[in-house]
């Protein structure tokens, strides 16, 4: 797999082996496992009509997987006529996985079960003066999340680390990582992955919060959905009939690279560079909130918050954000033509205020019109992404793994 994307397992073709009986009783149980964690517990006869396999294969390759210990009984059913039927379920304790979520003010990490019922997670500062330092406070935050889940050592089948940037395997490091100094120094990862002592996979923050999102948030049923991370930095993840669009080189999405057009005869910067949580409490200072003394301790969060309460500075510094990103939006629609774009990040998580002029903006910029939404996963969405990431990759190594001893 490669690490900046993140692949599914066909649900038939779980082992890689020639065909004979022994792969078509893998791929029967695969099959079997699958369509219980999709639709939960079922009992033998109803696995058997939803699959069309007789009854003493379902119960034969039941039996094998209950000895994996990938499934278990969850409960009889006690029918009007006829014997009481066992149900049964995957056992969520086969395997567990680990999300990350690293950025420049917080760093987030959650352990998930085969299910993806985060067991335990750790959210903190980012308060790492170097890159070493940010590593290290990473797998510091996962150490703890694991022993909370009741893990030992080694109990991470697979991690999956979001990061802004652009993930390039020859360098071993990320590429376009300017929120944060020092990130894109080669060899990082692989001291946070000798950390972790698991296969660590990395993928683009704002590629795993489109999968989140999709999966489990606003962009579900999209055909052609991007989500727009705006916070320390801005990126863009594009999901297209359910599957991530990369680019030749992995880094379709990296928006905030382009420069805004000059205004007024002067050069601007990118349009991270002016869209983005600095460039929020630059546009406050410019309006003059609160005064030079109170301007130099605020947030990107305080200026909306201020906005909130109807102060007219802040006002002012809301409505130039959303004229910057309606630019972002534009320059997408006209390339990509989402049917939806979903604001999210940091910054994204204030679109009460911000969708109405972004909506307004972007009218006037460009006839192409998407459906402008907020995310509804929040800051979670790039850390639920990494987490469904991961299992994509576990689910198949753990069913492999635990029944390669029964061939």
């Amino acid at each position: 797999m490669s690490p900046n994307q993140p692949t599914s397992r066909p649900a038939a073709g779980a082992p890689a082996v020639p065909w004979n009986r022994q792969r078509l009783r893998s791929n029967n149980e695969w099959l079997l496992l699958e369509l219980l964690r999709t639709d939960g517990g079922s009992s033998r006869a109803q696995l058997a009509r939803d699959t069309g396999l007789s009854k003493p294969t379902v119960s034969a390759a039941l039996a094998a997987l209950e000895q994996a210990g990938l499934v278990r009984e969850a409960g009889r059913l006690a029918p009007e006529r006829g014997r009481t039927a066992v149900l049964y379920e995957v056992d969520p304790t086969a395997g567990h996985v680990l999300g990350v979520d690293i950025g420049r003010a917080r760093l987030r990490v959650a352990v998930a079960d085969l299910t993806g019922t985060v067991l335990a997670r750790r959210d903190v500062a980012n308060r790492g003066r170097s890159a070493n330092a940010v590593a290290d406070a990473v797998v510091a935050a996962a150490h703890e999340a694991t022993a909370e889940a009741g893990l030992a050592a080694g109990g991470i089948v697979h991690a999956v680390i979001g990061t802004p940037g652009v993930w390039d395997e020859e360098r071993r490091g990320v590429r376009y990582a300017s929120s944060l100094p020092g990130w894109g120094r080669p060899g990082l990862f692989d001291r946070i992955g000798e950390g972790l002592g698991t296969a660590v996979s990395v993928a683009n923050d704002a590629n795993l919060a489109a999968l989140g999102e999709y999966t489990l948030g606003a962009g579900r049923g999209s055909r052609m959905f991007a989500y727009l991370l705006v916070g320390t930095g801005l990126g863009l993840g594009v999901v297209k009939d359910g599957e991530l669009l990369l680019g030749a080189h992995g880094a379709l999405g990296e928006i905030g690279l382009v420069p805004l057009p000059v205004r007024a005869g002067a050069p601007t910067g990118t349009i991270e560079e002016e869209a983005a949580a600095d460039a929020v409490v630059r546009s406050a200072r410019d309006f003059g909130l609160g005064g030079e003394s109170t301007a130099r301790q605020l947030t990107a969060k305080q200026v909306f918050e201020r906005a909130r309460a109807g102060e007219p500075a802040a006002l002012r510094a809301v409505e130039r954000e959303a004229g910057q990103l309606a630019y972002a939006v534009a320059v997408l629609s006209a390339v990509l033509d989402p049917d939806l774009v979903v604001l999210g990040g940091g910054i994204g998580g204030s679109a009460d205020l911000l969708l109405e002029p972004l909506e307004q903006a972007l009218h006037r910029l460009a006839p192409m019109r998407p459906t402008l939404a907020p995310s509804l996963l929040g800051e979670d969405a790039v850390l639920l992404g990494a987490v469904s990431t991961a299992l994509e990759t576990a689910r198949p190594e753990v069913f492999e793994r635990r029944t390669a001893g029964l061939r």
